[in-house]
């Protein structure tokens, strides 16, 4: 099997519901995101998968749809009063967690048809989260 991987980054902010540790509270971060891709082969040009074809799939969505984004589990009171006051806000079924990002990102990349293999998410530079299947 030959993988590809592409690095991204963007900066969010989150809270974790129902938590009593610090991330309790309204904050951001600077995530950076690699998405490894694998393919059994390659086409005419060598290639497993082109990382233009990647960052045109992936990139313009994290940009669009992730970048400077607050990202709230649904049953947050907060999501609300930030809907309300316009603020662009994710909403995911648990606590937004680095985890959970990271499988959020997988399934959309799985969804547009890619052999997504793994999706590695650095909250910061020292905590990291994988998802795979």
């Amino acid at each position: 099997m030959f993988t590809v991987a592409r690095d991204f980054s963007f900066s969010y902010g989150h809270r974790l519901y129902r938590y009593e540790g610090k991330c309790r509270r309204l904050h951001g971060h600077n995530a950076e995101v690699r998405v490894e891709i694998g393919m059994d082969e390659l086409d005419e040009h060598g290639m497993a998968l082109d990382f233009v074809n990647l960052k045109e799939i992936v990139g313009r969505w994290i940009d669009e749809e992730l970048d400077h984004r607050v990202f709230l589990a649904s049953g947050d009171p907060l999501a609300k009063v930030l809907v309300e006051a316009g603020e662009p806000v994710v909403l995911l079924s648990g606590n937004p967690t680095a985890e959970q990002l990271a499988k959020t990102i997988f399934d959309y990349v799985a969804s547009q048809g890619l052999n997504v293999r793994r999706v590695d998410f650095w909250e910061t530079k020292n905590c990291h989260a994988t998802y795979s299947r």
